[in-house]
Formats: structure tokens, sequence, C-alpha cells
């Protein structure tokens, strides 16, 4: 996007910490306005909403709060984004949630709060923003997987069905909107140094590293710097597929 004068607008979920906020930072050095959301409107969020803004000027960014898994929420973001920007060129699906447990002990309701963010709120989000996208005959669609969702993980079964489902999405998408100049791609990261990894057991860091041929997790960097690909007019004939950040975890 750089270098074009129309500015593009981005909508980025679970913006407020780690691979979120890093996403909604590469964009703003990309020259989007972002519309960025999480569960609240933290000091976390202000403050990358502050970082963006200051990226480049005339850079606009505004944060508002949404249980992506309320139907609600996922239209009055998009509401706010058509009221603000009269248009969304790029949503990245990135929100999601974890709540681990084998599956023999796992309620319903411990396994449907898992899918109804990961999987049913980027379907909503994702089905509000396609009409502006269909009327511009331009978009990006981004969801972010998992090597979990390809692979499965035990402990897991919520959250692996849920990033599992976010590929089937990805590609019926893809299909169905690749003829309006709509790219639809997912992006399924492995071990990503974020505060979530921070808290493993060092044990279990340990035996991670082991199997990534890279020795080392990944940097939530490496998958922003991915997204603005896709998001960009270099990537305008990649669309449907599905592209692992996991420095060769599963070779």
């Amino acid at each position: 996007m750089d270098g074009q004068s129309e500015k593009k607008v981005a909508i980025v979920t679970g913006a407020a910490r780690g691979i979120g906020a890093e996403i909604a930072r590469t964009l703003a050095r990309k020259n989007y306005d972002l519309v960025l959301l999480d569960l609240k409107v933290t000091e976390e969020l202000e403050n990358v909403r502050s970082e963006c803004a200051a990226m480049q000027e005339g850079i606009q960014a505004i944060t508002l709060s949404a249980d992506i898994s309320l139907e609600e929420d996922c239209k009055h973001a998009v509401d706010v984004t058509k009221e603000t920007f009269g248009r969304v060129d790029l949503l990245v699906n990135n929100a999601g949630r974890t709540k681990d447990g084998l599956a023999m002990r796992m309620d319903r309701d411990q396994f449907s709060a898992v899918i109804d963010t990961n999987l049913t709120g980027a379907f909503m989000l994702a089905s509000l923003c396609l009409p502006m996208m269909v009327k511009q005959r331009s978009g990006r669609i981004i969801n972010m997987s998992s090597v979990s969702g390809i692979y499965g993980n035990a402990g897991q079964a919520n959250y692996s069905a849920s990033k599992a489902g976010l590929i089937g999405l990805t590609k019926s998408l893809a299909k169905e909107v690749g003829g309006r100049g709509i790219t639809v791609n997912a992006v399924a990261p492995g071990f990503i140094q974020t505060q979530m990894t921070d808290a493993l057991p060092d044990k279990v860091k340990e035996s991670a590293i082991e199997r990534i041929p890279l020795k080392r997790f990944g940097q939530p960097s490496d998958v922003a710097s991915l997204i603005a690909f896709l998001a960009s007019d270099e990537a305008s004939y990649i669309t449907g597929q599905v592209i692992e950040v996991s420095g060769g975890l599963v070779l």
C-alpha cells in the first residue's frame, strides 16, 4: 500500500497485545487507518492505538470493545467502521481464546465458548464486511488459524476444531468472493513469543524448541510481516491458502 494515494482501512481483532498488537503496528507503518478491537478498551489497547497513530502523519486509529462471539458486537464494530471511514479493505480475524482440557472432561460450554469466539466470530465479521468489499470490488480477509488446526493438539479439542474450522471457512469464502477481487487466506502460527508462551513452564518451552528446526520461537513480527504481505497488491493472486509460520515445527 506504500505510495498509494487512497488510504486503506483495516479492522484488527485481538489488537491489545501480542500478535494482534504487532499486526496493528505493522499496518500503521503501511499507512492503514485502523479499527482496533478487543474484549475491552484497556490501557494496553489505547497504547497500541497511540503507537499506531504516531507511526505516520495522517493515520487515524480508533479502538472499540467487542466480544466477537456476540453478533450485536460484531455488527456495531462494522457499523462504526463504515460510519467513520466509509470503507473496509482488510479484516484480520486475529482474536481468539482457549479453554484447554481433555475431551473426555470437557463440557459443552467449554467447547462452545472457544468455537463461538475463534470461528463463529470470524464468520460473523467476514459476512458483515463482505458487502462493502463486494461493492468496492476489492478486499482482503486474513484468518488467524494455528498449526493446532492443521495437525491437532492433545488437550485442545475445542481450540484445534475452531482453528481447523477457520481453514474451511477461508477456503469456502475464497471460492465465493474471488470473482469480486477479494482474497481470503489463513495464517497458521506455531510457537510465537508472546505473553502466552512466556507463561509456559521452562521444560515445555525447551521441548518445543527441540522440535523446531530453527531452534527458537518466532516473533510477533514474523506473523505480522506475512499479514502485511497477504494484504498487499503483491499478493493479489494468492487466495484460499493456509501459510504456516512455525519455524518448521511440523516438518
